[in-house]
């Protein structure tokens, strides 16, 4: 299946810098059909043109691979909370996500929506989801997007992101 994608609000236009993540997705969209794969060996096979693009990526588990990104400061300018990302952009202040098979069987996607609203500098989120998470037969990507739209329809909550893209990979 190909890669699909939807940029939020519909009004407004996918920035250069989520065309390059789509991008990612789609250069690397061979390795990850090969085999079910999970979210950390997704996020290697984009890698390098995430990296490219200038992002920061996690490398591993261990604190120093993470990327951080502050939430609350504390006495004397310290961070207080931070919330990880997978990749984080910081000149164009754009956090990707990417989940696996509980990216909707465990809500993992509005974990991402939540965590995105929290960290400072960030403007735009970007969440990558399986197309069809085959153990379930569950179409995640629909699923996300559906959720997505009805959020920006109903305008009972204002995000402050200036966008969101959905990838279904």
């Amino acid at each position: 299946m190909a890669i699909r994608w939807i940029s939020f609000p519909q009004f407004r236009a996918a920035t250069p810098l989520a065309l390059r993540v789509v991008e990612a997705f789609d250069l690397a969209s061979a390795q990850f059909r090969a085999k079910d794969m999970n979210s950390n060996e997704v996020l290697e096979c984009v890698r390098p043109a995430l990296e490219q693009a200038g992002f920061k990526v996690e490398v591993g588990k261990r604190k120093d691979d993470k990327i951080s990104v502050p939430v609350l400061y504390g006495e004397g300018g310290s961070i207080k909370k931070s919330f990880d990302a997978d990749a984080y952009h910081p000149e164009q202040r754009f956090v990707l996500e990417v989940e696996a098979g509980g990216g909707v069987t465990n809500y993992k996607f509005l974990k991402d929506l939540f965590q995105a609203c929290m960290m400072e500098d960030v403007d735009y989120l970007c969440i990558a989801v399986l197309n069809r998470y085959e153990a379930s037969g569950r179409g995640d990507f629909e699923h996300v997007v559906k959720f997505m739209e009805t959020l920006y329809a109903s305008q009972r909550l204002a995000l402050p992101l200036r966008g969101v893209l959905v990838i279904g990979y």
